[in-house]
């Protein structure tokens, strides 16, 4: 197995918080269903001492036992949707700017602002993202708005 050589003590803090969030949601999930650590362990294929540790957000437990979590809880969310090609917003930003015509503004337009050609606005922006996002989608889907 691969040597991890981020300390989980060196996450950035929105990394840690999303990880404790996530425990707080798999703790409230079992026991809404009025199950134990070790019923769900059992399930996951995992001792109950990792399972303690998922519930204390420990980042340093196995993504996949996470994730497992998360089936558990609700086995028809996608996991993958949340970072899906149309989803990577800041991607489809750098995109849209890479093939956005660079408009050449004469010399003259840069002395008066108010005949400066505009650039697109972000109304504009948000419209070519979902452009490109529905032409990235998998066939058969729509991208998320």
């Amino acid at each position: 197995m691969p040597v991890q050589t981020t300390k989980p003590s060196d996450y950035p803090q929105a990394v840690v918080q999303q990880i404790a969030l996530l425990a707080q949601n798999i703790v409230i999930a079992r026991k809404r269903r009025k199950e134990t650590q070790a019923q769900w362990a059992k399930r996951l294929g995992v001792s109950q001492p990792t399972m303690a540790r998922i519930e204390r957000g420990d980042p340093s437990v196995a993504m996949a036992s996470y994730v497992m979590c998360m089936w558990l809880i609700n086995p028809s969310a996608t996991l993958a949707d949340l970072i899906a090609p149309q989803q990577d917003h800041a991607a489809l930003e750098r995109e849209i700017l890479r093939v956005q015509p660079q408009h050449t503004v004469p010399h003259t337009y840069a002395t008066s602002p108010a005949t400066h050609p505009p650039r697109m606005a972000e109304e504009g922006r948000a419209q070519v993202a979902a452009g490109l996002a529905a032409l990235i989608a998998p066939p058969g889907r729509t991208p998320a708005a």
